[in-house]
């Protein structure tokens, strides 16, 4: 018997969204054609553009599908920042922060190699895992010329949520504009586009219950953005290539549900706290990393002081639970979290952290059983560290 954990990785496949996709894929058209079936195919794209976009409370023609979360990341950064350059409003500042995901990162340092004149600032968070606010304040102070900002809404790490809202009315004061990577929050918080005062966001469908592959960048028409890939006008000329129409449908299906799995938080955030108090139990000296600061329901950052992650998640698999350590896009080895020295913890601590995160299918005895595994990986581990 398998128990998965690592929801903050991929969710399971909800079946709404893998009936959605077996039905699309039964259908044959592209949404491009005029005829009957390229009509079906364009009804299906838009009805999942439609649903996507209710997920965060914004009108569909916002909504631009790409492969994922990582495209819609580059497509935020380099398209506004191409854009900018094009239209002769070259942004000469690019304000990251440290705990930000790797398809930020790297993209960020990409565009400061790639646009001329491009600045990249990166943004200290404070120890519970929350971008600064005074230093964030600071830098659009201080910097010269105008701003491009990423910030993600829920660190896919720890859990921590970001003060999003007030950290883009800084930008807007600024004369900034402000990209959003919402890609953990969604179905675990409520998004309002609106409210958050962002000028793009990005989604992804595998977060929530939908299939991988297939993701979005939320951006009003009016948002300046250039095309990073060409060969045809889809997507209104922001993203070329056939919309993949089986995968937007489940999407679209996967994004209904999400819709209402936020109101699950309690439950879930009532799991988390047993299970948080079932390790402490355990392992008095364990640390929870972000837990003083407002988290996500789903997600626990621990790490037991002289147990490593790689020992730990080997072991905990053997024993048939799915856990992680950091983020899955470093899959296939063990490295040091980037968020956790962010962050200040030591490194001998942090090369202890591992993440797990649960949702819409996990029942309480498994997070029990989980707690009087992970307590028995411990307690074998420090007895052979003492033998």
């Amino acid at each position: 018997m398998r128990t998965y954990l690592d929801y903050n990785a991929t969710t399971p496949l909800r079946p709404e969204a893998k009936a959605a996709m077996i039905e699309a894929i039964d259908s044959c058209g592209n949404p491009s054609s005029v005829h009957r079936e390229g009509r079906v195919a364009r009804q299906c794209v838009e009805t999942a553009r439609g649903r996507v976009a209710k997920l965060v409370h914004t009108n569909s023609d916002n909504v631009i599908f790409t492969s994922g979360g990582t495209e819609a990341n580059a497509l935020a950064l380099r398209g506004t920042l191409q854009a900018a350059a094009t239209a002769g409003q070259r942004i000469s500042r690019l304000i990251v922060s440290e705990i930000e995901h790797d398809s930020i990162l790297a993209n960020a340092a990409t565009c400061e190699d790639t646009f001329p004149g491009l600045r990249l600032t990166v943004c200290p968070v404070t120890e519970n895992g929350q971008v600064n606010v005074a230093e964030f304040r600071r830098l659009l102070r201080e910097g010269k010329g105008r701003a491009l900002v990423s910030m993600m809404l829920v660190n896919n790490e720890t859990g921590v949520v970001q003060p999003i809202s007030e950290l883009a009315t800084l930008a807007r004061e600024a004369g900034a504009m402000i990209h959003c990577d919402a890609v953990q929050a969604a179905g675990r918080l409520s998004i309002e586009m609106t409210k958050l005062g962002v000028d793009c966001l990005t989604l992804s469908s595998h977060k929530i219950g939908g299939p991988q592959g297939i993701g979005a960048l939320i951006a009003a028409p009016s948002v300046p953005l250039a095309s990073q890939i060409s060969g045809g006008r889809q997507e209104v000329g922001r993203r070329a290539g056939t919309e993949n129409v089986s995968a937007i449908a489940g999407f679209g299906a996967a994004a209904i549900a999400a819709g209402g799995a936020h109101l699950q938080s309690k439950s879930l955030a009532d799991m988390r706290m047993t299970l948080e108090r079932r390790l402490m139990e355990a392992c008095p000296e364990a640390v929870v990393f972000g837990n003083n600061a407002e988290r996500v329901a789903n997600t626990i950052c621990v790490a037991a002081p002289m147990v490593s992650a790689e020992t730990m998640v080997i072991a905990l698999d053997l024993d048939g639970f799915a856990v992680s350590a950091g983020a899955a896009c470093s899959s296939g080895k063990v490295s040091k979290s980037h968020v956790l020295k962010a962050m200040h913890v030591d490194d001998s601590l942090a090369s202890c952290a591992i993440r797990l995160s649960f949702g819409w299918q996990t029942k309480d005895e498994e997070l029990v059983a989980f707690a009087d595994a992970w307590a028995s990986v411990v307690k074998r581990a420090r007895s052979r560290a003492a033998a």
